[in-house]
């Protein structure tokens, strides 16, 4: 009996999508959980400066870029991008060695 490695393969990137969904999910958890207590502690020290919107903005920014990432919508670099450029460098290579 012959491993099917195609199967396998599916299997390994179904299980690294995954990972990859439950990282981010973890990531906002974390955010959820740690930009209140933030806010409290600017809050009870410092309330004519409200500092905590930097944490929000900064962090809500990298929350966004990663969910962009985990759920594939990446309107700058997708997959047509990558194989364009990926056409481009080897186009590039193959004229640098003609040339030596």
């Amino acid at each position: 009996m012959e491993p099917n490695y195609a199967e396998a393969e599916r299997y390994y990137q179904a299980q690294k999508r995954v990972k990859e969904i439950k990282d981010f999910y973890a990531h906002l958890t974390v955010y959820l959980l740690c930009n209140p207590i933030v806010i409290v502690v600017n809050i009870m020290t410092s309330p004519g400066y409200l500092y905590f919107w930097y944490s929000l903005l900064g962090w809500g920014v990298a929350i966004i870029l990663h969910g962009l990432k985990v759920f594939r919508f990446s309107p700058f670099f997708n997959k047509d991008w990558e194989e364009r450029k990926i056409r481009e460098i080897l186009e590039k290579e193959s004229n640098k060695q003609t040339w030596k």
